[in-house]
């Protein structure tokens, strides 16, 4: 069952970014063909971030009541579709249809939270950090795919990487609806011996949840300046071309993805979660530091792959982690508000860091990066300190004589 559960999980993710990856790079044309402006493809973007960001703790928490499966079924069928009515409006050129398959497509995009549950239902321990690692893995790999198999495609036919997209997701609703079993466990009520329920509003409020949200938004803050500064950084400074870009971005994901896809288990076999992040974290400022401090192409490379070791560790650490404190009756809705937090900071990161690098200079998103990964390392310190002394008193009353 576990090795179903993953393989599926993986696969939903994977062909999710795929589908995301094939049509990001292209949107700008489509929108450009239909008579729309940069404006308008930024409006789309954004709307598509906002639905993601608003969906995901409700999915997650739907996949909580009523199952992880019915939830991302759910999602694969909305996507699917979102991908017909988005080659409907390049065929009719209709701009409105268009938004409306964004909306959809970041509706049905939320299934992450329920993904990332089913990974936890199945997993524990250093297993779960690899099982999010490997969900992880799917993202990246889609997200490396995806362009490249859209531009082939695309080359057949205007609209076919669109029809290729929903295609995917149907062939992944099949495998789903057919092989995947459900994960959520049924817990029994506290009147009959199960665990005490909490209110969600409690369970927010706890200190280590609202670290882990935080944790998350400071890292996708610095991870957006790597996506909207980094290209401009290497023209200003070194005058790269988008060859040269397009392999520092290569590097970045190939990093990321060889931590996750398969040494993120073996690491957190051998060290604590809480340790790995703050490891990660570490990374990452590094990694921003050298980027802001590059003025040759050494320092750069070596920041671009710091920056991505780091991300690569700290994604499923988190991920873990905010399932760990979630309990299993509401590991869904926690995963999702987590996931919102770093939509949050993917929806404001980009305008942040455009508006440092236009007033402040090439640097400037970066520093602001090393800012976000040290305030970040000083919330997991904190969270670690908490997790040691929680530790420390349970083996006290354990050991304790009665």
């Amino acid at each position: 069952m576990q090795s179903r559960v993953l393989f599926f999980v993986f696969a939903t993710v994977l062909f999710d970014m795929v589908g995301f990856g094939i049509v990001i790079p292209l949107l700008p044309f489509y929108v450009q063909s239909m008579g729309g402006s940069a404006e308008i493809v930024g409006l789309l973007l954004g709307t598509f971030a906002l639905t993601q960001t608003v969906a995901t703790p409700i999915l997650g928490r739907l996949s909580d009541r009523y199952g992880r499966r019915p939830i991302i079924l759910a999602s694969l069928f909305g996507n699917g579709v979102a991908m017909l009515i988005f080659a409907l409006a390049a065929e009719r050129a209709w701009l409105p249809l268009l938004f409306v398959s964004r909306i959809l497509a970041g509706t049905t995009a939320g299934n992450l939270a329920a993904c990332q549950a089913a990974v936890a239902d199945v997993t524990s321990g250093a297993e779960r950090a690899a099982g999010m690692g490997r969900v992880g893995a799917g993202i990246g790999l889609g997200l490396v795919i995806g362009p490249v198999l859209g531009s082939a495609i695309g080359r057949l036919h205007p609209n076919a990487p669109l029809l290729a997209a929903a295609l995917l997701a149907f062939v992944d609703l099949a495998g789903v609806y057919f092989l995947m079993p459900e994960t959520r466990r049924q817990t029994a009520p506290a009147a009959a011996g199960g665990p005490p329920h909490r209110p969600l509003r409690r369970v927010l409020a706890e200190a280590p949840i609202l670290a882990i949200m935080g944790i998350y938004f400071l890292t996708f803050i610095c991870m957006t300046n790597v996506q909207v500064s980094l290209a401009l950084l290497a023209d200003a400074r070194l005058g790269w071309t988008q060859t040269e870009v397009g392999h520092l971005f290569g590097l970045y994901g190939l990093m990321a993805l060889a931590v996750q896809g398969g040494a993120i288990g073996k690491i957190s076999r051998r060290f604590p979660a809480v340790n790995v992040l703050v490891g990660g974290t570490v990374a990452i400022g590094l990694g921003m530091a050298a980027i802001a401090a590059a003025r040759s192409p050494a320092p750069l490379v070596i920041g671009v792959a710091l920056a991505g070791l780091g991300a690569g560790l700290v994604n499923p650490m988190l991920a873990s982690l905010a399932s760990q404190h979630a309990g299993a009756a509401q590991q869904g809705t926690i995963l999702g508000f987590a996931q919102s937090a770093g939509g949050a900071a993917r929806t404001v990161g980009p305008v942040w860091s455009g508006f440092l690098f236009v007033r402040l200079g090439a640097a400037s998103p970066f520093v602001s990066g090393v800012v976000a990964a040290a305030l970040s390392l000083a919330v997991e310190l904190a969270l670690r300190r908490r997790m040691l002394a929680a530790r420390s008193l349970a083996d006290d009353i354990v050991v304790a004589p009665s």
